[in-house]
């Protein structure tokens, strides 16, 4: 299963920003092109793995947006986006999010407390997205159906959960060794 997934990192170049090694692949980062075979297998992967009892899809800004998308065509399902952009909107929650390479504010609206959502994102690395997006949503008494990201990076995934008390689900775990990025096995 998720042969061209796998295939796919082969190919991925690897950058170093600051500390921190970063894969370049289609579905993380839109380069150096996302071709339909490649989306049709990691959607049809997550369909098969996902607890879709939700309110809607919740992605965050911006590699989430075609998997979003995709999801939303194929079970009718509707998503929502966890934006870069402040729209100064009554209630409108604001996430701080701290990455290996980054730190930024993120914006959610139209959320209410009750709300049952399906988290997708497409790598799982310090967890410093995934943390700030789950921890801000608690807070506002939204509940999870599921948490999915396409790959894990080894090393902080149960430490996450712990902390937060989630169950997250990946596709492909992986690690970084030199310049190459190494499958580990498929997750769940």
């Amino acid at each position: 299963m998720l042969e061209k997934l796998k295939s796919s990192l082969n190919e991925c170049p690897v950058v170093r920003m600051k500390d921190y090694h970063y894969f370049i692949h289609p579905l993380t980062d839109g380069l150096p092109l996302v071709e339909a075979e490649l989306l049709e297998e990691v959607i049809e992967a997550i369909i098969e793995v996902a607890d879709f009892d939700c309110d809607y899809i919740l992605t965050a800004q911006s590699m989430g947006f075609p998997l979003a998308s995709a999801l939303t065509l194929k079970t009718g399902i509707p998503y929502k986006f966890i934006r870069k952009r402040k729209y100064g909107l009554e209630n409108e929650i604001s996430v701080s999010q701290v990455t290996g390479y980054s730190s930024s504010e993120m914006y959610l609206n139209f959320v209410n407390e009750g709300d049952k959502v399906l988290l997708v994102d497409d790598v799982l690395s310090t967890g410093g997205t995934l943390k700030a997006i789950i921890k801000a949503l608690k807070s506002n008494g939204i509940q999870f159906s599921d948490i999915l990201v396409i790959f894990e990076k080894v090393g902080n995934k149960e430490e996450i959960e712990k902390e937060l008390g989630v169950n997250i689900k990946s596709l492909l775990k992986v690690e970084m060794n030199g310049s190459k990025v190494k499958v580990l096995g498929e997750g769940y």
